[in-house]
Order: C-alpha cells, then structure tokens, then sequence
C-alpha cells in the first residue's frame, strides 16, 4: 500500500508565518526559514516567503501544503502581519480572506474571526516563543490573512455554516492526514487485523481526534487501543463482523454521529448532511411546534439545535428517540452479530446519548 504524504493545517501555517514575523520584527533581520512544533509533539522547518518590514511591522507568510490530501487551501499563502503594542499581551485578528462567523453554535464566537480555539493557541504560543528568543515582555498584535481566501471559501461548507467572507484557520493536530478512501479503509483493515491477531473480541473505535480526546479526558479510556475510523463507519464495522469481533463501543461527536440515525454509514459531508432533518424529525415525534421545527432546520451546528432543544425541555427524549435509530441501524449493518455501545458528544454538553 502506497504510503501518502501528510500535509500541515492553515493552523500551523499560521502559526510559523506569525512566528517568523514577530522573530523578523523584533530582531530586524528576516527570517527565510522557522522551525514550529505541531499539537502531535512533531518539529517542522518551513520556508518563509514573502518577508517585508516597514516602521514597526513585519510581514511573513507560508505556503500551505496539504500532502496527498484533496484540499482546495493546498498552495494558499498564510501571512501574519505583527507589531508592537503596549498592551502586555497577545492579540490576534484575522484580514483579508479569513472568514467572519455569523451564526452561532460555531467554536467561534459571532462577529470574530474564522479562527479556530486550537489554532489560536497555537498562533499565540509561537508568538510568546518568538518574544522569549529576545526578552521582549510587551505585547504584540497579528494579523492574520489569506489573499484571495474569499474566493477559495466558495469551494467549502463556509458560508452554509455562515463563515462569511473568507476561510478558516483550522486544524487540531497541525498536520493533515491524507483522505484517500480506499488508503484510509485499508488501514483501518489493517488495524482491526492486528488487534484480533491478539485474540481480542473487543474494539473501541472513533471517527477522529475529538472522540479520541474525549474519550481519553472524559471516559478515561485508553485511546492508544481507539482505531480511527473516520466517516468509514459502516466499512469498519463490516469488517469487524468478519473477524468475528464481538464486541465494539463507537464514540463521537453529535455532529457526525447524528447521522446514523437515518442509516447514513459514511459521514463525510460530502456523501450527506442529514443533521438537522434528522434533530427535526425527532423534535416533531417529541411535540416540538411547526415553528420550532423551522428553527432547528435552520440551524447550523447540532449545538444551536440542542440550544433550542434545551431551551423547550425535550433535549433528553430527542436525543434518547435519535438513539434507539442509531442502535437499529447499527444493529442491522452487523446483523445483530456484534454487541455495539454507542456514546455520543459534544465538547459544551458532554455525553448526549450513551447506549447498546
């Protein structure tokens, strides 16, 4: 099997086109090449382009690379603009092509910059790096942009999530995995192989690193044992029935896992985005008015619809009536041959559903 070549977030790039900078502006030399570590504990140098300076700021940026990864970013140029303030403090703001969120239920706050928290964290860690090469305790302000960004986000969900105007910084890890299909099925093939080569029945699966996270933080799991499924639910569990597995328990988010309530087994949102017509649905069987139903169709995220499930009583009974479809539907790809427990998340309401 071919092995494909990892990729690096906008996050990242970010990050290192803010670190060049700030190391640029405060030691007036520029700065061809930074060296960043990734959220993975993982140490890249990349090449800085585009270095400019004038009175009191400096301007980097990075090519962002996605690998064999089919992103519409690969090639965008990241530029972070900084400069001294007296603020003793790290500021970052996003410009020319980063999206500007409009609805809420987003990791972002309405009104603020497309820029992810784990990015953002990012970015301001370099920065601090950057100022602690040099004793500098002031503060400084980034500017983050992507020219022509605005243009490149009418290929992404951006605007139907109501990213508006612009991409976003994203990225939990810095580096991006490859998503060819066929690559990913087979390794996680190849990883159910070698767990039941140690005779064990049991497997715990995720469909990324939200889920591994929480089930580490939350659950207290060994997430060294979770196998990445990504949206390959319905494969995993495939092949999972043919090695005679007999026990499972899936963990993840709402916003992905909702979907298996409809019977949908690949949750990439290319394949189908069922969310909000599924919450509906069930809102309706629990007596939610036509009003009400409107609003949650309407939304974006599946947290602005718990919001307004939360707010009329009837979060827990949709959640349960969503449950017992997810468990059908599991419970039918694998002929009723494995004993599946599902838990499903969000960061701001923790476990929604836990059931088998």
């Amino acid at each position: 099997m071919k092995n494909l070549k990892t990729g690096i977030t906008t996050g990242l790039c970010a990050a290192a086109a803010a670190k060049a900078a700030a190391i640029t502006l405060l030691s007036s030399q520029p700065t061809k090449h930074i060296e960043i570590t990734a959220k993975n504990g993982k140490t890249i140098k990349l090449k800085v382009t585009d270095i400019s300076q004038t009175n009191g700021t400096a301007k980097c940026a990075v090519k962002k690379y996605a690998g064999d990864d089919p992103d519409v970013t690969n090639g965008a140029k990241i530029y972070a603009e900084v400069s001294k303030t007296d603020k003793k403090s790290i500021e970052v703001e996003g410009g020319d092509g980063i999206g500007r969120v409009t609805k809420p239920g987003l990791k972002v706050p309405v009104g603020k910059a497309a820029i992810n928290p784990v990015p953002m964290e990012m970015i301001k860690t370099a920065i601090a790096d950057a100022c602690s090469l040099f004793n500098y305790d002031s503060g400084i302000k980034a500017m983050i942009s992507i020219p022509g960004g605005a243009e490149i986000a009418k290929k992404t969900m951006n605007e139907k999530l109501g990213i508006i105007g612009g991409l976003s910084i994203l990225g939990t890890t810095g580096i991006v995995e490859p998503m060819s299909d066929k690559a990913i099925i087979e390794t996680i093939k190849a990883e159910i192989d070698v767990w039941a080569a140690t005779g064990k029945r049991n497997l715990l699966i995720t469909p990324g690193n939200y889920g591994k996270e929480f089930a580490s933080k939350e659950l207290g799991l060994n997430i060294e044992k979770a196998i990445k499924c990504s949206n390959y639910i319905g494969e995993t569990l495939d092949y999972a029935r043919t090695k005679n597995i007999d026990r499972l328990t899936l963990i993840g988010h709402a916003g992905k896992l909702v979907k298996l309530a409809g019977g949908i087994m690949n949750t990439h949102s290319s394949i189908a985005d069922c969310r909000m017509e599924i919450i509906a649905a069930h809102s309706a069987a629990a007596g939610a008015k036509p009003s009400v139903i409107k609003q949650i169709m309407e939304c974006t995220t599946t947290e602005a619809a718990i919001e307004i499930m939360t707010n009329l009583g009837i979060n827990e009974t949709v959640w349960k009536s969503i449950g017992e479809k997810i468990k059908y539907h599991l419970n039918t790809r694998t002929k009723n041959s494995i004993t599946i427990e599902y838990i499903i998340f969000t960061q701001e309401h923790g476990i929604l559903i836990r059931g088998k």
